[in-house]
């Protein structure tokens, strides 16, 4: 019999699991051609998250655990949970149920009856989402669409069930500083995608601020994307012509009309300008540094605390 693993992200999300654990419980009784094998990740939960999980586990023999040492972030959760899990399909999903594990069963017959290497799943709306965050969540998968070559499709959630050859693919790009949506992108293979209605947490507040996905979004940018770095380049030779154009300009300007005091107020405007294209080119520089920095220190992308994973 194959074994399905279920990956589950976790942090503080103590409320979440009861109501997750009975949704995929009644799914896994109507998938009797598969067995389950659950892999929760304790992602340096600061709440009774990992005491849940190990009260499911003493009475489900399937519930496998991992618990960092502190919070690394989802992305270190994923990537543990495809490292130490078993199965020859594996399905990674949230345990607030805006996964819904009533797509399973759907995910599962495509892979082995339709020969798709993954089945992956996309939000066909973001009802009871902040305008505002709809705005930019839309707004960067254009723009990362228009500058890498990994194509994410929107509203892309990391809800999707895989073969074990993706999963394998996966896990040779150890990089340290991961961004999910782009790997499965970069990596090809055959893939589905399912449309469904965004479905709110079952308990609890998102865990993501605004803050957060802007930084995740500059952290997925800068490891599928060498554009801004050409932006930037770009802004060098644009500044330098223009500069070369002033300067013949205030030349024969000089030698018609002489030399008449300018206006400080457009010259600090104009400095401001230039200095702020300057610190925002460094900048970009900066991002590109700061992760060849952090790769180069090849530190862990987590460290356990604890398991009953063999």
């Amino acid at each position: 019999m194959k074994i399905l693993s279920v990956i589950v992200p976790c942090f503080n999300e103590e409320q979440a699991l009861p109501f997750f654990y009975e949704e995929i419980k009644k799914v896994s009784e109507k998938m009797e051609e598969v067995a389950f094998e659950y892999l929760f990740i304790d992602d340096g939960s600061n709440d009774s998250t990992l005491s849940v999980i190990k009260k499911y586990s003493e009475v489900d023999k399937r519930i496998k655990y991992i618990s960092f040492s502190r919070n690394f972030g989802k992305e270190a959760a994923m990537y543990a949970g495809l490292k130490r899990c078993k199965g020859d399909y594996v399905v990674i999903m949230d345990a607030d149920l805006q996964d819904p594990p009533s797509l399973l069963p759907e995910m599962y017959e495509t892979i082995v009856h339709e020969g798709y290497d993954s089945v992956a799943t996309r939000r066909v709306n973001r009802n009871g989402e902040p305008v505002i965050r709809s705005f930019f969540a839309r707004l960067f998968y254009k723009l990362m669409n228009h500058i890498s070559d990994s194509k994410i499709v929107d509203g892309a959630r990391d809800y999707r069930m895989m073969t074990r050859q993706m999963v394998d693919a996966i896990l040779s790009m150890c990089e340290y500083n991961r961004f999910s949506k782009g790997i499965f992108g970069w990596i090809g293979f055959r893939t589905k995608w399912i449309a469904y209605e965004n479905v709110e947490r079952v308990v609890g507040n998102t865990k993501w601020s605004f803050w957060q996905l802007f930084k995740y979004s500059i952290e997925g940018i800068t490891a599928f994307s060498v554009e801004p770095l050409q932006i930037a380049s770009i802004f060098g030779v644009l500044f330098s012509m223009i500069a070369l154009l002033m300067i013949i300009f205030i030349i024969v300007r000089t030698l018609i009309f002489g030399d008449p005091t300018s206006g400080w107020p457009s010259l600090v405007c104009i400095i401001m300008l230039i200095g702020g294209i300057q610190l925002l080119c460094i900048g970009i520089l900066g991002q590109y540094l700061s992760k060849t920095y952090l790769e180069t220190k090849r530190r862990p992308i987590y460290i356990e605390k604890e398991s009953n994973v063999k």
